[in-house]
């Protein structure tokens, strides 16, 4: 047998991963209508962002300093969520429908600035692409490693074209000009808000990466938080160049509400274009689309086997794919299309549920000091009791704030969809536990082991 050691990653290799993970689709899909909502001051909006979502997911940068958590962010839940929020924070995996929504929409809107004709058959061409990614995943995941290298570098390249080709574009004084339609706080402070709550959904994966591979980092309590921050950094400079071109070229009505490829056809010669559009926003939604799927398999299928859904949804392919869950997800995803709703609504569907999740998740880790006093003791980043439960009531109140502003600026008729989605998910949480379709002791136990492996020494 082979006992050679597993070689352990460091601080830039947990950047890498962090950067990686947090630059893709959503800035390709979110820039526009967050340009909509506070005009030229996305600027400094964008890179503020990056930090207020760094509060938001709290909890992460929190207990990674604290406890030595192998299984990242699923296990930090287990440990912090009683029994009716951990199904419901199962059923997070099918309200990432909408998420899938918005990526068939958004790569509609983008293969439609090459073919402009796609955008007159908006719903069938959407409605193709969903289908066609979901039946990807029955193949397994082998296509998304595959894809993910090639689509990275594309990507890399892709940023730097607009980047480079977009700054001498910048007329520099529509940033100073608070006469000229969209200057800076269009929409006054609601405006400011509304953008940092859009522009969420870009800014939200800086934590994710790192907290999932803690079992192969050197000393993890102090390089997972150092490299969550690092991470921060670098994507709030990335996002900010990006905004300052894409604010910065055309007029505020040809950008609000448009993705980047508006500002790119605007600075770029043809081919310059193509690449952009295809390395860029195509490749990102596309490599982020095949990544969710395959991140949501495993836990559909753990949700079906702990009994929070009905028992067909238990039956599996000889190789373990949760078909009728996959289906399931394909519908939720597929309706939103067929009724004609928005990338933006689709997002803010999903992001309402996972920001209410976040409150609570960040305002419970309070407890920490008291529950596990000699664990806290030895935490990574040695600031004062006070400041750390400070920072836990404000992560709970700044993801509150996103989940409140998102379901303000929807219509009526939306809002009450956005409503449902964090009922009724809730409802039949309760149900299965009332009806013992999930043992809670089960779920105590698991909670227990969990427990028990965060508190095991440092090697």
């Amino acid at each position: 047998m082979d006992n050679k050691p597993v070689k352990k990653i460091g601080l830039w290799n947990i950047v890498g991963l962090g950067v990686g993970g947090a630059i893709g689709s959503g800035i390709f899909v979110t820039l526009g209508s967050a340009i909509a909502a506070t005009g030229r001051s996305i600027l400094p909006i964008t890179v503020i962002c990056v930090f207020y979502m760094l509060f938001a997911y709290w909890y992460n940068l929190a207990m990674s300093g604290i406890f030595i958590i192998n299984g990242g962010d699923y296990s930090m839940k287990g440990m912090l969520l009683p029994p009716l929020l951990t199904g419901y924070g199962g059923w997070t995996n099918v309200i990432w429908a909408f998420g899938f929504t918005g990526y068939a929409l958004s790569l509609t809107s983008y293969l439609s600035s090459l073919w402009p004709i796609l955008a007159e058959y908006n719903k069938l061409t959407s409605s193709i692409l969903l289908t066609v990614f979901f039946l990807l995943t029955i193949r397994g995941n082998r296509i998304v490693t595959l894809f993910q290298n090639l689509a990275t570098l594309l990507l890399i390249g892709a940023l730097v074209l607009f980047v480079v080709v977009g700054i001498p574009n910048v007329d520099a004084a529509n940033f100073f000009d608070n006469t000229y339609d969209g200057g800076f706080f269009h929409n006054g402070f609601a405006g400011m808000i509304s953008a940092i709550a859009i522009m969420g959904w870009a800014c939200q994966g800086t934590t994710m990466g790192p907290v999932g591979v803690v079992p192969i980092t050197k000393n993890p309590k102090r390089t997972i938080p150092m490299g969550i921050i690092v991470t921060c950094v670098v994507v709030s400079i990335v996002y900010g160049l990006m905004s300052y071109v894409a604010a910065g070229v055309l007029p505020y009505d040809q950008i609000a509400g448009q993705n980047l490829s508006v500002t790119a056809n605007a600075i770029m010669s043809h081919g310059f274009f193509a690449f952009f559009v295809i390395g860029g926003g195509v490749c990102a939604i596309i490599s982020s689309f095949l990544a969710v799927l395959a991140m949501i398999r495993e836990p559909l299928s753990h949700m079906a086997d702990d009994g929070w859904l009905p028992a067909p949804f238990r039956k599996k392919t000889q190789d373990g794919y949760p078909y009728l869950c996959f289906l399931m997800v394909y519908i939720v995803a597929l309706v939103p299309i067929l009724t004609g709703m928005s990338v933006d609504n689709a997002i803010t569907m999903l992001m309402i549920p996972t920001m209410l999740i976040n409150a609570y998740l960040n305002t419970a880790c309070i407890i920490i000091p008291k529950k596990y006093p000699e664990q806290f003791a030895m935490r990574a980043v040695r600031f004062p009791r006070w400041l750390y439960s400070l920072c836990s009531i404000l992560g709970g109140f700044c993801a509150l704030v996103i989940a409140v502003t998102l379901f303000q600026d929807l219509t009526a008729k939306d809002a009450i969809v956005a409503a449902c989605i964090v009922i009724i998910p809730l409802i039949f949480s309760a149900v299965a536990l009332k009806t013992g379709s999930v043992d809670a002791r089960l779920l105590d136990e698991r909670k227990a082991e969990i427990v028990k492996d965060a508190l095991k020494p440092e090697e």
